[in-house]
């Protein structure tokens, strides 16, 4: 499906309008303007610069509305000027790490979006823009340049305006003529004479030594220009005229080297720069990768409503009143599609109308708050009927709207929501509107009659169209999408995880969130006047070590304190400073053993830890408990996550973060809480993976395994193994399970890059099976293009063929650790399945709580704890049956934390 900016009305644009984006200049200017540590995938690639371009760049499209566009870039660093000055440009710092390979990104994004980018050999990309903007003027077109670079003033005339970055790339300044004159003195066909008097910096080309803007602008303005000053270079008086006469051949140098060339000979014309039609399913796929929801959003929100597309062929009607029981009756034992529209919170959920759709072309729609009580004994038994197969758009927050009004959900047979994760589960987005655009290539518009609003074609996003209308036309798109999306998970060998594993858990999750969690009110309160405390303290003790108070959060004012102030060894270079992000700090209080970081640092972690105990605090609901929601469809490995709150990042390994833990508490009318968990999984997966005798043989000893696998790296006996040896196996057993590098295990240990590598080696020597495996996993993938788990659940990697080396890394390390993760993802849930089961079936009151990675919490009912703790362990122990033993652990208290184990 394609999108189209909309054109401004000849009317309002007498002339068309070339927008020229200086590709390299405004990605760096985006790439300081982000903090990279803020902008990056979960799997680690930076994109700072690739989200703060595409910002930039929609904000343009969306304010200016050009006829044409296309973005410049530079070729290389080597050009006709560095052939005749070497040192052009050679004092500019080397390109970041963190900013090599966000480029091509962006160029796959103008790519999707259809805006040509152009380069040439030899040239920058100043002269790419210099040649087409002269061209454009010449085809009476008015031009917009957007560059950070200040030589593109001299192309500035009635008909040429540069949008020039103030700050960051956000905030752009229009020079036109007259702002060129009022900001620099001169006009801008005199800019490069003014630059090659004053000098320019970024270039490294140096001025005359004493000459500043305001004289040189005074001098190009008494003698008509440049070539008037040098000529009257001897008449020149005072010391700034010597050095003039002094510098005279580097002044004629800049001049030559800053000069834009007009002419340089392009592949494509002005006709080949028009504004085109988006790719929007490329857009799809590549804003995916990058998991730039929001933005994808803004852009998509661009699109016109006359934008040529086809809808949706749907009648939307409403049932006589009285008639509904026999609507349904004629449809038998047919699948039917709904929608529901309501509230889906687990505590205050509501529905008020409902729609089901027969097929792709026809729809009724049902107002909840005004059913004849027929109609509802008719609603409501079709709705709980098990047998009447439903295919619905998110079944869980249908499952809590149908809920709050008394009704039940039963049935549902497919989950185009769900489908569309397994089939593509690294997107981002599974909105309903989109996968009609994806999968059917046709928007969510429809023709309606009947109940609608009689306007025709009716685009679901006008303001004022039906809710009616809306809701019949998405389940009526819900239903042709379950043919479309059930074949795709049939390709991809899936649909049992659909069938056994995610639609049986939309039930058991809907059942947790609606139980909630008990919180001790007065204790998180207690709790958040500790933290609170704690983050006074230590800005009291940090005040105390430099003699005066500071604002600890802003990094301007610790960069001075940190480099100036207490001269400390500097951090990464950024853009405003030395960088005083949280992983910097930390390596430099290791380095450095400075008080003040020190109480920097517990600052931190006393700000966080309120943070957390405040926004529990809110989440506590009427009754007491706290509510959570998980997500299906957020992580790519197929974890499930935990939003508002989210219950799986309370911290658990240090003393703060268990504190926490003990505002969790059994409810009232229940005895106390359970927590189970799986040791050491991912290393049993691993085992089983690979199928590595030695790792085998350690679990099935029953021995601790990271002392079993460390006296045979280091050759000594079990009872030899030390606390050092035993950490370091630790660190690499799982680091292998997700791509470490023998460098990143350097890192992580605090050892040389050798002694990492050395490690690395004795390790596969003596397990050569989980060698194998990690090398064969990648090549499989590349072969095939996916993973699969355990359980058959496939991460398509098409980055893995990538010549992006980034990318193709970034896509091995994710080959490496989706079979395990996914594998452990799926343990975990069919245990919840098997576990909500067994509960339901023998008519127990206890139940399950939270889902915490490899956790789960129960509440358990008085006098069902042995009962419910055997049906745990046998569930989870037979989730899946491995080469290698799944261990539960079973603990039990009154809160989250002395349930503990």
């Amino acid at each position: 499906m394609a999108d189209r900016l909309a054109p401004v009305s000849d009317l309002a644009r007498p002339r068309p309008l070339l927008l020229l984006i200086d590709g390299h200049s405004m990605a760096y200017r985006a790439f300081f303007a982000l903090p990279v540590e803020n902008f990056s995938t979960t799997t680690g690639e930076p994109t700072n610069a690739v989200y703060g371009f595409t910002a930039m760049l929609a904000n343009i499209l969306r304010d200016e509305q050009p006829t044409h566009v296309a973005v410049a870039f530079d070729a290389g660093r080597t050009t006709f000027r560095t052939e005749q000055y070497p040192a052009y440009k050679g004092t500019r710092d080397a390109t970041p790490t963190e900013f090599k390979g966000q480029v091509p990104l962006i160029k796959e994004i103008l790519g999707s979006m259809r805006i040509p980018t152009l380069d040439k050999v030899n040239f920058e990309a100043d002269d790419i823009i210099a040649t087409l903007a002269t061209q454009a003027v010449a085809a009476g077109m008015d031009v917009l340049i957007s560059t950070g670079d200040r030589d593109a003033l001299q192309l500035v005339t009635p008909e040429v305006t540069v949008l020039y970055p103030r700050k960051g790339v956000s905030d752009l300044v229009r020079f036109t003529p007259d702002a060129v004159l009022e900001k620099y003195g001169v006009v801008p066909a005199c800019y490069p004479d003014l630059a090659a008097l004053v000098g320019e910096s970024s270039d490294n080309l140096p001025g005359v030594p004493g000459v500043g803007p305001k004289t040189a602008a005074k001098w190009i303005n008494a003698h008509g220009g440049l070539e008037g000053v040098l000529a009257a270079a001897p008449e020149i008086t005072g010391k700034a005229g010597e050095s003039l006469r002094a510098h005279l051949d580097q002044v004629r140098l800049n001049r030559m080297l800053n000069a834009a060339v007009r002419d340089v000979e392009l592949p494509l014309g002005l006709e080949d720069l028009e504004v085109r039609t988006w790719d929007r399913e490329a857009m799809h796929e590549v804003f995916d990768a990058l998991q730039f929801r929001t933005l994808r959003e803004r852009l998509f929100a661009m699109v016109p409503e006359e934008a040529p597309t086809d809808g949706l062929q749907v009648e939307v009607q409403a049932v006589p009143a009285g008639e509904l029981g026999a609507w349904f009756a004629t449809r038998g034992s047919r699948e039917l599609s709904l929608d529901v529209s309501g509230r889906s919170t687990p505590v205050d959920g509501d529905a008020w109308s409902i729609a089901v759709a027969d097929g792709p072309a026809e729809a009724i729609t049902i107002d909840l708050t005004s059913l004849e009580p027929s109609d509802e004994e008719a609603l409501a038994g079709w709705l709980a009927d098990s047998e009447r197969a439903k295919s619905v758009h998110g079944a869980k927050a249908a499952w809590h709207a149908v809920t709050a009004r008394g009704m039940a959900l039963e049935g549902v047979r497919f989950d185009t929501l769900l489908a569309s994760y397994l089939c593509h589960p690294d997107q981002r987005s599974y909105d309903l509107a989109d996968l009609a655009v994806r999968h059917l290539h046709r928007e969510l518009r429809a023709e309606v009659t009947g109940v609608g609003s009689g306007q025709g074609a009716l685009d679901l996003d006008i303001e004022g169209s039906s809710e009616a209308d809306r809701a019949g036309v998405r389940a009526a798109a819900v239903a042709e999408l379950t043919e479309v999306l059930g074949a795709d998970l049939d390709d991809r060998a899936s649909r049992h995880l659909l069938d056994e594993v995610e639609l049986p858990l939309v039930g058991v999750l809907a059942r947790m969130e609606q139980a909630g969690i008990g919180a001790d009110v007065a204790y998180l309160e207690e709790l958040e006047r500790h933290f609170a405390a704690g983050v006074a303290d230590a800005a009291s003790e940090a005040f105390a070590v430099i003699g005066r108070e500071v604002n600890l959060g802003s990094p301007k004012q610790l960069q001075e304190v940190l480099f100036d102030q207490l001269e400390m060894p500097k951090t990464k270079k950024i853009k405003t400073g030395w960088t005083t992000d949280a992983a910097s700090l930390t390596d430099l209080f290791e380095r450095t053993q400075h008080p003040f970081l020190a109480h920097l640092l517990a600052h931190r972690d006393a700000s966080r830890l309120r943070q957390t105990v405040e926004g529990l605090l809110r989440s506590v609901s009427s009754d007491g408990r706290i509510h959570t929601t998980f997500q299906q469809t957020i992580a790519a490995t197929g974890r499930l996550s935990s939003t508002d709150p989210n219950l799986q990042n309370i911290p658990i390994r240090t003393e703060a973060g268990r504190r926490i833990r003990r505002a969790f508490v059994v409810g009232e009318g229940f005895e106390t809480l359970l927590t189970a968990d799986y040791s050491q999984i991912e290393m049993r997966i691993m085992a089983h993976l690979s199928g590595d005798a030695g790792l085998i043989t350690a679990f099935n000893s029953g021995e601790d395994l990271h002392n079993f696998v460390g006296a045979r790296v280091f050759g000594v006996g079990t009872e030899d193994v030390t606390g050092e040896m035993r950490s370091k196996i630790k660190a690499m057993s799982y680091g292998l399970a997700y791509g470490l590098s023998s460098f990143g295990l350097s890192k992580q240990l605090s050892i040389s890059v050798g002694e990492a590598a050395t490690l690395m080696e004795d390790y596969f020597a003596r397990f050569g099976g989980v060698r194998d495996y990690l090398a064969g996993v990648v090549d499989e993938a590349r072969r095939t293009g996916y993973t699969a788990t355990i359980l058959g659940r496939r991460r398509y990697l098409p980055d893995l063929t990538s010549d992006n080396r980034q990318r193709r890394e970034m896509a091995e390390r994710m080959a490496l650790n989706a079979p395990i993760q996914g594998s452990a993802a799926d343990l975990i849930k069919v245990a919840m399945l098997g576990v909500d089961r067994a509960l339901r079936a023998d008519g127990l009151t206890s139940r399950m709580l939270l889902q915490v990675h490899d956790e789960l919490v129960l509440e358990v009912a008085t006098g069902e704890r042995e009962q419910v703790e055997e049906i745990v362990r046998t569930q989870m122990g037979a989730a899946a049956q491995l080469s290698v033993p799944l261990s539960v652990s079973v603990g039990t208290g009154t809160s989250w934390h002395d349930a503990g184990h």
